[in-house]
């Protein structure tokens, strides 16, 4: 992962502008995030495919499986790259203290001991302190995060500790429910099964009213 500063765009607000002479604070920069994974070479993939699926005693002779290997290289190197984003931020004027929460933003990632999808839902939410967050970067950093071979534990924990070390929020709370189809295609098989997965941090972890109110909005 590779982080770019870049130019904050200005944007207009129906605040009165400082007289000339008065200081004003310089606009922090938007913090470009963009993924550097090692190297994809779809060729290789593609022929490791065929080979996986020749092992396993699936022949790709037919017109209809003939594709299957590209397609295959191509469907996992789009599930390994997340799109980059600007992480854009703007002052808390209005000192607004209360819990913030984006639900059921959309979890797609592959399970890292059988490379099988698992799917769901994330609910994140911060206590802002001297910034707030655009609010779709939240699912961006959720998206960030779910772009690789994951554990479910991991990636709850990884989208909170980015979040606070980046926003600096007073606190952060997230919340994963997902179903796994190495549990519900294959082994145990059941179908159905969700696993629900927390990470809470700061006043969401350390105040009992924060920390009830958020999971009561998460977890409803």
């Amino acid at each position: 992962m590779t982080e770019h500063p870049q130019p904050q765009p200005q944007h207009a607000t129906g605040r009165i502008h400082p007289r000339d002479g008065e200081d004003t604070p310089p606009p922090r920069p938007a913090l470009r995030v963009v993924h550097e994974p090692a190297g994809i070479d779809l060729a290789a993939a593609e022929t490791a495919a065929g080979q996986f699926l020749t092992a396993l005693g699936i022949s790709t002779a037919s017109e209809s499986l003939r594709g299957t290997p590209e397609r295959m290289a191509r469907a996992y190197a789009e599930l390994f790259s997340p799109r980059p984003f600007d992480l854009t931020t703007f002052p808390n004027d209005e000192g607004y203290d209360e819990l913030v929460l984006a639900r059921r933003i959309p979890v797609r990632s592959v399970c890292e001991h059988h490379l099988l999808p698992f799917v769901g839902t994330a609910h994140v939410g911060y206590l802002p302190g001297a910034r707030i967050l655009g609010l779709s970067k939240l699912a961006r950093v959720v998206e960030h995060f779910a772009c690789r071979p994951q554990v479910q534990e991991r990636l709850t924990k990884q989208v909170a500790d980015w979040l606070q070390t980046h926003l600096e929020p007073k606190g952060v709370g997230v919340v994963i429910e997902a179903e796994h189809s190495c549990m519900t295609l294959r082994g145990v098989q059941a179908t159905g099964s969700t696993t629900m997965t927390s990470t809470l941090l700061g006043l969401l972890r350390s105040d009992a009213r924060s920390r009830s109110e958020f999971l009561a909005l998460a977890t409803p």
